[in-house]
């Protein structure tokens, strides 16, 4: 099979694979109402967690990093056996991050991306990923702003990749994620510019 096919065939699986709702498919395991009814209305682990259940937030959060893990993990394994460039890793990269933001099974309104980001980062480099979660979490766990914590951890990612490697193609790759997160936070920032943002864990 041509390179070229295997390429598509593999940003295919990945944005397909990025598509999958998680934060639906625990709401329905879990017997909760659609997260797209509640709250920010946005189908993601901190919304769920609206719901109350932490389990089904948990769910939601394992679920939507794994996604992203896996499709960079594979395509970083199977990339090399298969001859590909190894761009394809990068493309896979933004492939499932971008999947999950517009899916396919969802109308294209997906959620905000911090997930599956961090799954991602994970699996392109271990260490740039912990950086970038340490990051998330410190900002989470003291001022309790989700929000908040994804934009300070995404803009902070581009950096910590630019002190591991400088100058290489997965920085952009990783500066194109970062900024599709802002971006997807923007009203988030707008409202905690005007102190009517809420915490994590509350009900709104």
């Amino acid at each position: 099979m041509p390179s070229t096919l295997l390429t598509l065939l593999a940003v295919l699986a990945a944005y397909l694979l990025g598509s999958v709702p998680f934060a639906l498919v625990a709401s329905r395991v879990f017997g909760l109402a659609d997260p797209r009814s509640y709250g920010s209305k946005n189908p993601g682990a901190t919304n769920v967690l609206r719901s109350g259940h932490k389990g089904a937030a948990v769910f939601t959060l394992i679920g939507d990093a794994l996604k992203g893990w896996l499709a960079v993990f594979l395509a970083a394994h199977y990339t090399p056996l298969y001859g590909l460039s190894p761009v394809t890793v990068g493309v896979v990269a933004l492939a499932v991050f971008f999947g999950h933001l517009y899916p396919v099974f969802l109308g294209f309104k997906g959620g905000k991306g911090v997930a599956t980001a961090a799954g991602v980062l994970l699996a392109i480099n271990p260490w740039l990923g912990l950086a970038t979660l340490a990051t998330w979490l410190f900002i989470a766990f003291t001022l309790r702003y989700s929000s908040l914590a994804a934009l300070v951890a995404a803009a902070a990612a581009p950096l910590y990749a630019i002190l591991l490697w400088g100058n290489d193609g997965m920085v952009l790759v990783i500066g194109i994620i970062a900024m599709a997160l802002i971006g997807k936070h923007w009203q988030n920032l707008q409202r905690l510019l005007a102190g009517n943002e809420p915490r994590i864990g509350s009900k709104r």
